[in-house]
């Protein structure tokens, strides 16, 4: 009997480790896609030494968004869509379906991101590159326990894209005392709030994922609360890691007084940086982050929307699979990447207060949490993020049109 006991023990232990791996990788490498690549090398390239403020900042909302949203999202076992339902009638379908447009966006993105990555390494021209992309893309939906491979390939091309982020990293370091010193006293405070704002809403869908990932593979209820805070803790050192080493890459190219090619700043970076190996690193980079993001964003995109409609719910797969082959054909025909890519983080940004908002409002709802409490600090951080986003859109839609629209 105690061996049985301690066996079942051991298969539980190692069922919640792999799941908090899981959850924790996957939110990372979908929330560090070519949409935050970008996003870091262009802003990287308007602030220089200042974009170490946003970076710096940005971890600490990230910490505050997470926390807030995974453990209601877990402990009620109920997603994002159905929360907001919950706590305003017909706010969920407005999330749901805001959401799952703005991931949209996010995949031509990522599409693009995959296609260029491809390109860089075997030459193919992006219109190919995207086509394949698609195609790889429903083949991990199409496949036999497609959930199991999406944890899998996040697991080993998040540890990979690390490994390849920081020997570029390392080839190109920038001023060290500076760069921190810049992080806590930059030298214009009030021009940074865009770039802060928009990074942490181009790495939102991957926080998003996660918290639905919960659901789907069981990490709910109360008891277990332990669990899902594992899983955000190492989910969000996972994405600062790799965050603070791609600036580190971006940072140490400028710093030697290089401009970055406007047209694709992240590939001139690594190209600047190391090289045709940092190229050709780029290429493996971008492809990696890409093809996580295309499959992690379908997955969240229908996931948001399949309580609301059961349609969806009743053939997820193939749902998934439409998604990908429509932003797929989607991006060959259109050519805005860079453009839509920092659109989406603008966009997403704006929806998040809304999102905060529902879930901090469902902390005081016992049909919703049971006899839950929620940590007061954790309420306090979090809206404290909420009033800051909200009242920062304004000026956010004002910078993003003066310095991407004209």
């Amino acid at each position: 009997m105690t061996t049985q006991t301690s066996t079942s023990y051991s298969s539980a232990s190692s069922w919640q480790r792999k799941a908090i791996f899981s959850v924790a990788f996957l939110m990372a490498t979908t929330s560090v896609g070519p949409g935050f690549l970008t996003q870091t090398a262009v802003f990287t390239n308007l602030y220089q030494m200042d974009m170490a403020f946003p970076v710096f900042a940005s971890m600490f909302i990230t910490f505050g968004i997470v926390m807030n949203l995974w453990r209601i999202v877990g402990v009620s076992g109920l997603r994002i869509q159905d929360i907001a339902n919950k706590v305003a009638p017909g706010m969920g379908y407005l999330v749901g379906i805001l959401l799952a447009l703005g991931a949209v966006a996010f995949n031509f993105g990522n599409v693009s991101g995959a296609a260029l990555g491809l390109n860089v390494l075997t030459g193919v021209d992006t219109t190919w590159g995207a086509l394949f992309t698609g195609v790889v893309g429903c083949l991990l939906f199409v496949v036999h326990n497609a959930s199991k491979r999406m944890d899998q390939m996040a697991r080993y091309l998040g540890l990979f894209m690390i490994v390849l982020i920081a020997y570029v990293a390392m080839t190109s370091l920038p001023p060290m005392g500076e760069t921190l010193t810049a992080a806590v006293m930059p030298s214009d405070f009030s021009t940074l709030l865009l770039p802060t704002l928009t990074i942490v809403g181009g790495a939102v869908g991957g926080y998003y994922t996660g918290a639905q990932r919960l659901v789907d593979i069981g990490l709910q209820g109360k008891e277990n609360i332990p669990s899902i805070k594992q899983a955000a803790w190492a989910g969000i050192s996972i994405a600062v890691i790799i965050r603070i080493l791609l600036f580190f890459a971006v940072l140490g190219v400028i710093s030697t007084g290089a401009v970055l090619d406007s047209a694709n700043p992240a590939a001139d970076a690594f190209r600047q940086g190391a090289g045709t190996v940092g190229y050709f690193i780029f290429g493996l980079v971008l492809f990696v982050a890409s093809i996580t993001s295309v499959v992690g964003n379908s997955y969240m995109a229908i996931s948001l929307i399949k309580t609301l409609f059961p349609a969806v719910a009743r053939r997820e797969k193939a749902w998934c699979v439409g998604f990908i082959m429509v932003t797929s054909l989607g991006t060959v025909t259109m050519n805005m990447p860079i453009f839509l890519l920092m659109l989406a983080g603008l966009v997403n940004s704006i929806i998040l207060p809304v999102v905060l908002a529902m879930v901090l409002a469902a902390t005081r709802r016992k049909d919703i949490v049971g006899d839950y409490q929620h940590p007061m600090a954790l309420t306090a951080i979090g809206i404290a993020i909420v009033l800051v986003m909200t009242f920062a859109s304004y000026s956010n839609i004002a910078g993003f049109i003066s310095k991407f629209v004209g």
